[in-house]
């Protein structure tokens, strides 16, 4: 199940977001050892706010949560420009309403090897990769951009995506780090579902969905 968390829906839906900054605690700081913010058994920085818009990949009762992904309009504040600026030399034509930047991508490995034997953790990234596109597609987004190591480039690849590369720069940490961005469309869109062989769309807008114009309420006033 491919769930929006939306800003309107933090004060009734708080659990959600807790257990996503668990998640993104233990993969980014405890599995990977990245500088991040943590607070207890929560991971979460001053971009979580009311800007923010959430993809989670959920049991069907919402229990369980698999993965988890931050998307923000670059025209408000977003570690792509306050943070990773040097991996696009400040490009300004990656500020727009209807350009999301991605980032805290994450997905819980065992938790996915235990309910899907099946399933590869990769596969349930790229599967992700698929919610995003349907999500940013629903939201009115025609791109989508991010920062990531050259490793998980083949990632990208094999969910049938083709990045369009912005730079790179080292000075991040262990490794160099770049910024690329992907087309939001419906042949995009029809693209991944082809090669993951996926038919059926994996989200489903709620009534109250709100698109990009739509201001939200703030997530301080929820935690």
């Amino acid at each position: 199940m491919f769930t929006l968390l939306q800003a309107h829906e933090f004060k009734t839906k708080t659990h959600l977001l807790e257990a996503s900054f668990k998640l993104r605690k233990q993969v980014f700081a405890d599995q990977l050892g990245w500088s991040v913010p943590v607070h207890g058994d929560m991971e979460f920085d001053e971009y979580d706010d009311d800007n923010a818009h959430y993809l989670l990949w959920t049991s069907p009762d919402q229990k369980h949560l698999y993965g988890v992904v931050r998307l923000i309009a670059t025209t408000k504040p977003t570690l792509l420009f306050d943070v990773f600026g040097d991996t696009h030399g400040n490009d300004a034509s990656l500020i727009s309403d209807d350009i999301l930047e991605g980032t805290r991508l994450c997905v819980d490995q065992a938790l996915i090897e235990r309910h899907f034997p099946h399933m590869t953790a990769g596969q349930g990234f790229e599967l992700l990769l698929l919610g995003v596109c349907e999500v940013a597609l629903a939201l009115g987004a025609r791109r989508m951009v991010s920062n990531y190591e050259p490793v998980l480039a083949r990632v990208y690849k094999r969910a049938g995506l083709e990045l369009q590369r912005h730079g790179m720069a080292d000075g991040y940490g262990k490794r160099p780090v770049c910024c690329a961005s992907f087309e939001v469309s419906r042949a995009v869109l029809a693209r991944m579902r082809s090669t993951l062989r996926v038919d059926l769309p994996l989200f489903q807008p709620a009534r109250d969905f709100a698109p990009l114009t739509v201001a939200p309420t703030p997530l301080a006033a929820a935690l």
